[in-house]
């Protein structure tokens, strides 16, 4: 298999790294109020032939996303222009795997999709209608995060394997900023590896998860949030890390780009998985909290519909809680700026105007943000331009979920037989509200993904149950 050709450009900026650098993660020309976020670009003039590797092709029966999917990832490109053949590459990939099956008992594989009868029936939807579920929670580490990190972890072997200077000799250790899934999902990765890790935390991260982190030999440095000091401060200590010269092994897309790519073979598999629905699904409600996720799933889509691998985009929408949604906020402002006739009136130019002001749009929420979910409360949607730009051309919308549709969303899902977290169901409580507002009707398809395993750290909801009336 060959890959398609593909440039690392930053979508604020414009600029590229070198060619030649081994961790080109983030924008060279970072600085003032740009949003500086490093992307992938394809150049799709073999679509054509991926395509038909994926649909019925040498690759139809291939369960391995990194393999099915290799052609389109940055780090077979890489590979490809430093000698290492797609046998190599394949093997690598294949030994990865295997590392990562056995630290936490299962590798990467494609993870379901299918309506879901109880869930759909309790809402109220129509036969053709009805709620489909990803379902994250069988993935590695738990949830989707490892697919962001997989990405980044091709990466860097690919530079140590190509490198004859300091790349194939570096020590520098990883580092992240979470106390939940993505640190899990890291320290899980950084084992396979054996590749240091340095996890920051907040000062209040439950003990059951920093215990799961030393057990899989990360460093965790706790960080207590200073009074008057907006933000996060594990970000805070993370910038600090990476200006030491720590590798940014994150979910961030602005801290790492390729972390997105990673995640895009979540939304290149939802592509195929759409594709033979008729009619299609309309709608696609993701939560989010930083962005990666969202990001990487409307564009993966956008790509998959490039590659002519699926027909119609479904609407996305975005879900935060009511105590935190920077996304909405940025939303609305870039929506007035259309509206007003900024970028000539057209999405994508109000958008890139937009990650060129950036502290117009984004910045850290006021408050301390509490929810049931808590895996959403991030003070800032890092990945936010990307997102924002899909929901406008598909014609979704930001939701804010309410505390009492997130405990009967998480409701729903574990009746329905789901061992998810209050977070992992997020997107579900997004379609509670987007019904309430008729944003939804009951005879249309949608899709949400049940992003994160239930773990003894958990909030515990006191779980309402209502269901609508099918009238």
């Amino acid at each position: 298999m060959t890959a398609l050709p593909s440039v690392l450009v930053c979508a604020g900026c414009g600029a590229s790294p070198d060619a030649g650098d081994p961790y080109p993660f983030r924008c060279p020309d970072g600085g003032g109020d740009v949003d500086h976020v490093i992307t992938r670009v394809l150049e799709l003039s073999g679509a054509r032939r991926v395509a038909a590797d994926l649909d019925g092709g040498s690759l139809d029966d291939e369960p391995r996303p990194f393999v099915r999917y290799r052609a389109l990832l940055h780090s077979t490109h890489r590979a490809a222009l430093a000698g290492i053949d797609d046998d190599r590459f394949v093997a690598l990939v294949t030994e990865l795997d295997r590392r990562v099956e056995a630290v936490d008992g299962r590798g990467f594989r494609a993870t379901p999709l299918h309506r879901d009868d109880a869930i759909s029936d309790a809402l109220g939807f129509s036969s053709s209608g009805g709620v489909w579920v990803k379902d994250e929670t069988g993935n590695v580490a738990g949830s989707h995060k490892g697919r962001h990190l997989f990405g980044v972890l091709l990466h860097l072997a690919v530079s140590r394997g190509a490198a004859t200077g300091s790349a194939r000799s570096d020590s520098r250790p990883l580092a992240i900023a979470s106390c939940g899934n993505a640190a899990l999902a890291a320290a899980t990765l950084a084992a396979a590896a054996e590749w240091p890790l340095r996890v920051f935390v907040p000062a209040d991260a439950d003990d059951w998860v920093v215990d799961q982190l030393h057990r899989l030999g990360a460093t965790v440095v706790v960080c207590e949030r200073r009074p008057g000091v907006p933000g996060d401060p594990t970000v805070e200590r993370l910038m600090g890390a990476l200006e030491a010269g720590g590798l940014p092994f994150t979910c961030q897309g602005n801290l790492n780009g390729l972390a997105i790519e990673g995640g895009e073979t979540l939304g290149w598999e939802l592509a195929e998985q759409l594709a033979p629905l008729d009619p299609p699904a309309g709608h696609l409600v993701v939560q989010v909290g930083g962005g990666a996720l969202a990001s990487s799933c409307a564009q993966g889509l956008a790509e998959a519909q490039a590659l002519g691998l699926l027909g119609s985009l479904p609407r996305l929408h975005t879900v935060q809680t009511a105590g935190a949604h920077p996304l909405e906020r940025a939303f609305h402002a870039v929506r007035r700026d259309l509206q007003a006739g900024a970028g000539a009136g057209h999405s994508d130019l109000a958008v890139a105007a937009a990650v060129r002001h950036r502290s117009d749009y984004m910045w850290p929420w006021e408050t301390e943000p509490h929810s049931v979910a808590t895996g959403i409360l991030d003070d800032e949607t890092y990945d936010w331009g990307a997102v924002v730009g899909a929901m406008l051309r598909t014609g979704g919308r930001p939701v804010v979920a309410s505390e009492e549709h997130l405990v009967q969303a998480h409701g729903l899902g574990r009746r329905a037989g789901y061992s998810v977290s209050p977070t992992g169901t997020a997107g579900l409580g997004g379609v509670l509200e987007l019904l309430d507002a008729g944003a939804i009707g009951t005879d249309e398809r949608v899709v949400v993904l049940f992003t994160g395993v239930s773990r003894p750290s958990d909030p515990v909801p006191q779980h309402g149950w209502s269901v609508r009336d099918p009238s």
